[in-house]
């Protein structure tokens, strides 16, 4: 012999004879026999009728169900009258496998999601992939002779369809409650299209969604991108049916985008008439003047007090954010007189202000609405001595501050109100305050807020007012801070675009440029100031120390943020002047020189000056430079308590210049005497500036009004302006033009301040 023997083959010729059972002939025959033939030569005696077994035929089984099917392979050898089949992958068959046969009929099979490589695999098909093998496959491995398919049942003929998905939209209201039933249903042709298999379809990636008639059609329209995340949307706002979905008017921007992909088969009357006024407020229907109102008011002003009356009747919140200056309070007032005098005044409208402008409020509504009662509280229960019901008790109007309300938030609670107006609604932006909670706990069946800056910081200031005066729209903040915030702060504009899309019907922004056409021109400009060499000194010598402080901090910026914060203000104070950090130093102020200069020149001119800083502390310089130089002013910060007496001398004209804190006064002023305004310090919040200069500039103006900011050069002011550069498109671009905003301090940021 030419090699050696293996074990099998020896044992063989160790033993003369190996009888096989009459019982074990069938199964020597077919799984050891083919063995020993593939190893050596084997005679079979003549009387010995031995089948051998077949070629292997490949077999497919296809388990059809109305949009999928399961494909399953196997061989399948046939051994004289007997039928074996066995599986893809090999084990204790009943018949010796033909491996290179197999082969050969697994790479004949065509591709597709079946295969990997030349080797089969189980599947799963829906949509593309079943269409493909069916209309391709199948009909190949049927035509192939050594191919054996096992159907359950014929699949349908498949078919493109003839016409595109449509998208029919109706809606419709419940007996009770102020909900609507949103209904989407999706058609090609007569066929309705299951929403969720288009849904899963979508998910998934699919390119094609296959119906159970056998006709398909294609989803790479970007319209059923569009359509499933409008469909996610809904449905994260109330849990559902599949094809059913619940929405409250405040839910106007969401419908919009719909019924662009769609059409609307049915209306119910109630939505179609909210959603459409808040949609286009040109569309608000008609209602006049209360006769009570002692204002003329503009065009504008007439739509936004329309567009609060259609709020009320509604029962829906929303946010009045015209910029500042446009007579906001005037449209508020003139609402609630129309509302005493169609006899809707049943309980008090109550009016959540700053502390600062509750005097305004009492003084407008004396001046504009003197039918309505009102009743302004001004201390908490202890000081004044009644319960808050007694002291309310048959006004129409309520005025009380943020303050009084988060320190009796109980007693307010416990009351009913018609509405509440939440002047500068900023103050509440912190959904985590005391005071957001106390305002949210109000009892009233309209909240409004009223603000010129809704958004300061970043946009959970706005979903903070938005779940106060529509408290549906996006009912959980971490998922808006997933879907909006997130987004938006990486840089994603679709978020972007989609957030300012579903916030528009609930907020009504009018800028002075689009409606107040006739308001003077307003001027700006920025005025660079060098320090005195002494100055220069102080400065720099502060600036080496604390810019390496702050740098070591940057790593854990949360932790550290009121550490950076401090430095940072005391380079800001050190930029105005040496003696506010520094009391030995002697330097004098370069900037309080150039505003003295420029104040000489305007006051012999006639002209009036508001002057704003951030720091008490150097508003004191300069009322004593004012005081030695003998200009005339007028004073106002957070501890004066003659305030309102201090803004009547000046509008009066007893003095030609008010210094005024910006914290004091940035707000719930007007003061259109002035035709001058001076910014100090520059703030990296911009809107905080827009603000003060707004105190001048609003309706009542009949002068141009000159703005200066001074800003030391080459210290952090410089760095704040261009931050300010950088920060202010935040606010346009989620709430509109004609203002601006910053998001908070990034590490980055903190960099770019302390930068040589």
């Amino acid at each position: 012999m030419s090699r050696t023997l293996d074990p099998a083959q020896q044992a063989l010729f160790q033993q003369i004879r190996v009888s096989v059972p009459a019982s074990d002939i069938d199964d020597f025959a077919t799984r050891f026999l083919p063995r020993l033939r593939a190893r050596m030569s084997v005679a079979v005696d003549e009387t010995l009728d031995l089948p051998e077994p077949s070629a292997p035929h490949l077999l497919c089984r296809v388990e059809f169900r109305e949009t999928s099917a399961s494909v399953h392979w196997g061989f399948r050898y046939r051994l004289g009258e007997r039928t074996i089949d066995v599986g893809l992958a090999g084990g204790d068959d009943k018949i010796a496998r033909d491996p290179r046969a197999e082969a050969e009929l697994s790479a004949a099979v065509p591709q597709g999601t079946w295969k990997s490589g030349d080797d089969l695999l189980p599947a799963f098909l829906t949509g593309r992939g079943l269409i493909k093998f069916v209309s391709s496959a199948l009909p190949a491995l049927r035509a192939d002779d050594r191919v054996e398919v096992d159907v359950n049942v014929e699949p349908p003929r498949y078919r493109e369809a003839d016409e595109p998905a449509q998208v029919r939209l109706s809606v419709s209201q419940p007996v009770a409650g102020d909900w609507f039933d949103l209904h989407i249903d999706v058609r090609v042709g007569d066929e309705a299209v299951p929403l969720a298999d288009l849904m899963r379809a979508l998910a998934a990636g699919d390119d094609h969604l296959l119906l159970a008639s056998g006709t398909w059609f294609a989803l790479d329209a970007p319209e059923f991108g569009e359509l499933r995340q409008l469909i996610e949307e809904a449905r994260l706002i109330a849990d559902t049916d599949d094809d059913t979905f619940r929405l409250r008017p405040e839910h106007a921007g969401l419908w919009e985008e719909l019924v662009r992909l769609g059409i609307v088969t049915h209306q119910a009357d109630a939505w179609r008439d909210a959603v459409g006024a808040l949609i286009d407020p040109e569309s608000l229907p008609d209602e006049p003047v209360p006769a009570g109102l002692d204002a003329t008011l503009r065009p504008y002003q007439e739509t936004g007090f329309r567009w609060l009356r259609f709020l009320w009747r509604t029962g829906l919140g929303g946010i009045l954010a015209d910029e500042m200056g446009l007579g906001k309070t005037v449209q508020a007032l003139a609402a609630a007189q129309a509302a005493l005098e169609a006899g809707e005044l049943t309980r008090p409208m109550l009016v959540v202000a700053p502390t600062s402008v509750m005097g305004t409020w009492s003084a407008e509504a004396a001046r504009f609405a003197p039918d309505l009662r009102v009743v302004t509280i001004s201390a908490t229960g202890a000081k004044r001595g009644v319960p808050l019901p007694e002291a309310v008790d048959g006004a129409h109007l309520v005025i009380t501050s943020y303050t009084l309300l988060r320190l009796e938030a109980d007693a307010y609670a416990a009351l009913p109100w018609s509405a509440v107006l939440l002047d500068e609604a900023q103050f509440v932006k912190n959904h985590a305050s005391k005071a957001y909670h106390a305002v949210r706990a109000l009892d009233a069946r309209v909240k409004v807020a009223l603000t010129g800056t809704p958004l300061e910081n970043n946009v959970m200031d706005l979903w903070s007012l938005l779940s106060i005066t529509a408290p549906g729209l996006f009912p959980d903040p971490r998922q808006f801070t997933t879907d909006y915030r997130k987004p938006i702060e990486a840089g994603d504009s679709e978020a972007l675009a989609r957030l300012r899309r579903r916030i528009r019907p609930l907020i009504l922004r009018r800028t002075k440029s689009a409606v107040a056409a006739e308001l003077p021109v307003k001027q700006e400009q920025i005025v660079p100031v060098e320090l005195a060499p002494g100055h220069r000194r102080t400065y720099d010598r502060y600036l080496a120390r604390e810019r390496q402080k702050v740098l070591g901090l940057l790593g854990d910026l949360s932790r550290n943020r009121i550490t950076i914060l401090s430095s940072l203000t005391m380079l800001r104070q050190l930029s105005l002047s040496p003696a506010l950090v520094d009391g030995e130093a002697a330097a004098a102020s370069a900037k309080i020189d150039a505003l003295v200069e420029m104040l000489d020149e305007i006051v012999a001119e006639g002209h009036r000056a508001l002057v704003f800083s951030q720091f008490t502390g150097f508003l004191a310089l300069v009322r004593e430079r004012l005081d030695r130089e003998g200009i005339g002013y007028e004073y106002l910060d957070g501890r004066t308590r003659d305030r309102a007496a201090r803004i009547a001398s000046f509008r009066e004209g007893e003095a030609p210049v008010f210094l005024i804190s910006l914290k004091a006064g940035g707000f719930g002023l007007t003061l259109t005497e002035a035709d001058y305004v001076f910014i100090l310090d520059p703030w990296w919040n911009p809107a905080a500036e827009n603000q003060a200069i707004d105190r001048a500039h609003r309706i009542g103006q009949d002068k141009p009004v000159n703005v200066y900011r001074l800003v030391s050069a080459d210290t952090i002011e410089d760095k704040v302006v261009a931050l300010q550069q950088r920060k202010r498109d935040l606010f346009d671009s989620v709430v509109g033009t004609g203002s601006d905003a910053s998001a908070p301090l990034s590490a980055d940021d903190i960099m770019g301040l302390l930068s040589p």
